[in-house]
């Protein structure tokens, strides 16, 4: 009996780490973005909202990571540290998880508002879409339910930091460019997976066409960063050198390849992904004049 409260809190921080080693991969790819993107894009902002927004997005992230994470067999090569891979978890048991999970995001979402609650619940449909319909072994049916997925995120934060039940215009631009440039980059993050996902049976932009998929990077980085910097009236400064960044990141997937390149590569598009959501600043406070 005395050891009961020490065996129950080493159980729930093990609990804790397995939900933190599902989604600790997707912080810089998911959280920091849709975060920033929020704070930016919201025409309110309010500290505990925001905390709000943040706890939302972690769980339908946890969510599709359960989902995708129990059915993928390329984690046992990318990331063995994963929790199914490496064993803390069965398969049978994260599935259960995830069940859990649909039904907690859908009543967490469903104390905030009826569009957000409708937000989570289209979410979940992509989610199923891609994982259990298969979807993810097709590249371009792959794209649409990530973009779907990403902007679902954005569009569930933005309805709980701005307390609002419709999005404005400057939010609803933010949103078609975020989208846009997911839809049209998001295999970005399939270079250094490329063994993993060809074990799986995934058939993704650079398994498909391995030399056009990175002269195709070369040219829409720059190419969309120019036309966003045009989009949200940038200053020639500010142009300038976001244009730069994406020219550099679009050089790099082009140049620099193998396993460990292209993890530094998807670092280095997920920080000028960064910069994209930063861009709707020049809108709100016209901070990017220069």
């Amino acid at each position: 009996m005395s050891n009961f409260p020490a065996t129950t809190l080493r159980s729930a921080l093990r609990h804790f780490e397995t939900a933190w080693l599902f989604t600790r991969s997707d912080f810089k790819t998911v959280i920091f973005p849709v975060m920033i993107f929020t704070i930016v894009v919201s025409p309110h902002h309010n500290p505990l909202a925001l905390s709000r927004a943040l706890c939302w997005l972690w769980f339908h992230l946890f969510q599709a990571n359960v989902s995708n994470q129990s059915n993928s067999d390329e984690d046992e090569i990318n990331k063995p540290w994963r929790p199914v891979p490496s064993g803390r978890i069965s398969v049978e048991d994260s599935r259960t998880l995830l069940w859990g999970l649909v039904v907690f995001c859908l009543c967490l979402s469903s104390l905030f508002s009826f569009n957000v609650f409708i937000t989570s619940g289209v979410y979940t449909v992509l989610v199923i879409m891609h994982d259990d319909l298969h979807l993810s072994h097709h590249p371009t049916f792959k794209n649409f339910c990530n973009t779907g997925a990403y902007v679902a995120y954005e569009l569930g934060c933005l309805f709980i930091m701005s307390g609002e039940s419709s999005l404005d215009g400057t939010s609803t631009k933010a949103l078609s460019c975020s989208a846009l440039v997911i839809l049209l980059t998001i295999h970005a993050q399939d270079f250094a997976d490329v063994n993993g996902d060809r074990k799986s049976g995934r058939q993704t932009l650079p398994i498909v066409a391995p030399e056009g998929s990175r002269i195709y990077m070369l040219c829409v980085l720059p190419l969309l960063s120019s036309a966003l910097s045009l989009c949200w009236s940038l200053g020639p400064l500010c142009s300038f050198f976001f244009v730069s960044i994406g020219s550099w990141v679009g050089l790099r997937y082009f140049l620099f390849r193998g396993e460990i390149c292209d993890q530094s590569n998807y670092w280095l598009y997920n920080m000028w992904l960064i910069g994209v959501h930063l861009l709707p600043a020049n809108a709100r406070f016209r901070t990017l004049a220069l």
